[in-house]
């Protein structure tokens, strides 16, 4: 297959376009996939109605938003990392459909999400799990330099909230902690979609900073426990349908193996230190970000072992 044939041909992508994805690589790499970075954002259709909207965010990898529009309004779950990418990504859902965004997903909490929410709607209705409604918080009062951080005022209260989004059922899942402690996914049963935000990195090296390491790979085991047809990542390709739970599945081997590697070395007593310049990652050593996130993965998981990780709410 020649880069024509495989290369995107316009903004919203259609359901054939599965076959097409089937044929790339398996990689975070845009290049090594085959893909122009001339060619992001780009809005990828899931379903009637349901998109995924990639976005390259720097190094060169992608940011995952999901977009659902119903018949009187529109959801989206995840935003952008700033201001303008945000906006770039409402005026691309409005040339699908000029209804409203009336409800807002937070998968992920952090920055590269949540960064340019200050353009949504002010009366928009957040779905928000209690841990990150709190890291907002937080984010709100000591972000230096300043900076708006859109606060949703109510918390989840229960681990399943479900939407009716103008004829299509959402379902927001809180499955466990895994990369942020505030973690919530998006399915769609009808459809048999999971948008999992930053619980599915594919194939990213797993990034740790704030993530319950033994934690996620359980509460990506709860993901491959429901009748899904298609996970959709929060970085990284959305994939066809049958290559998303396989590379799910190939990255909570990941997510096992740093563990394991890492667990290796602090039985032998090994300082943090020296387990960062000692760790063996076999192939993962290169995968998307391996150089910034290995690092932080080791003393992430230390940390776990020694005991340090807060308790969940």
């Amino acid at each position: 297959m020649t880069y024509a044939q495989i290369r995107l041909t316009a903004v919203v992508c259609t359901l054939g376009f599965a076959s097409s994805l089937d044929a790339q690589p398996r990689t975070a790499f845009p290049a090594q996939r085959g893909v122009a970075l001339t060619e992001f954002p780009r809005l990828i259709k899931l379903a009637n109605n349901v998109y995924g909207y990639e976005e390259i965010r720097a190094p060169g990898f992608t940011t995952v938003s999901l977009v659902v529009i119903g018949s009187n309004g529109i959801l989206i779950a995840d935003g952008q990392g700033s201001v303008q990418a945000t906006q770039t990504m409402v005026t691309k859902i409005h040339e699908l459909s000029p209804l409203p965004i009336r409800w807002y997903v937070v998968g992920s909490d952090h920055g590269d999400h949540t960064a340019g929410n200050s353009v949504l709607p002010s009366n928009i209705t957040y779905i928000v799990s209690p841990a990150s409604k709190l890291q907002l918080e937080k984010d709100a009062k000591g972000a230096t330099p300043p900076r708006v951080v859109a606060v949703p005022p109510v918390a989840m209260s229960n681990d399943t909230e479900v939407i009716d989004v103008g004829g299509t059922t959402v379902r927001v899942l809180n499955l466990g902690r895994a990369h942020t402690g505030g973690d919530i996914m998006v399915q769609l049963p009808k459809e048999k979609i999971l948008f999992m935000s930053e619980v599915f990195l594919n194939r990213v090296f797993p990034a740790m900073r704030s993530a319950y390491p033994t934690e996620w790979v359980h509460t990506i085991d709860n993901a491959l426990a429901l009748p899904i047809d298609r996970y959709v990542p929060g970085h990284g390709f959305i994939e066809a349908p049958k290559a998303s739970r396989e590379e799910l599945i190939v990255f909570r081997g990941a997510l096992v193996a740093v563990i394991k590697e890492v667990t290796r070395l602090h039985t032998l007593g090994i300082s943090v230190e020296d387990a960062v310049k000692q760790a063996d990652w076999g192939a993962y050593k290169e995968w998307f970000l391996a150089d910034q996130q290995a690092a932080v993965a080791v003393h992430k998981v230390y940390e776990e072992l020694d005991g340090k990780l807060k308790k969940g709410m």
